[in-house]
């Protein structure tokens, strides 16, 4: 049985490193937004979505914090002031720390 071979790395698909990588190169921003009537929500920014699937990380993000939330313009909104939550699931999930700021 041939295994499949990552066309960017070259290394076999179970072997393959270039999620990891993509993960400690992004620079992401987690801040907060008032919104009309005073309501809060959280930007998640600097993901990029053609490494990382914004829609996927959305949802697990919704579905750990409980809120809801949508994945547009290159980043991702959830309801509520979840800023810490969100730092701490992203280093969690294998994003470096050191690349999360949170304002």
């Amino acid at each position: 049985m041939a295994q499949q071979i990552c066309p960017i790395c070259g290394l076999p698909k179970d072997l393959c490193v270039c999620q990891e990588i993509a993960k400690e190169e992004q620079r992401i921003k987690v801040r907060i937004e008032k919104r009309k009537f005073g309501r809060e929500v959280t930007i998640v920014e600097g993901i990029n979505s053609k490494d990382v699937d914004l829609g996927k990380l959305a949802t697990k993000l919704k579905s750990a914090l409980a809120c809801g939330g949508t994945s547009k313009d290159d980043r991702i909104e959830l309801q509520g002031d979840h800023r810490y939550r969100t730092k701490d699931l992203l280093v969690e999930w294998g994003y470096p720390e050191k690349n999360i700021d949170v304002s």
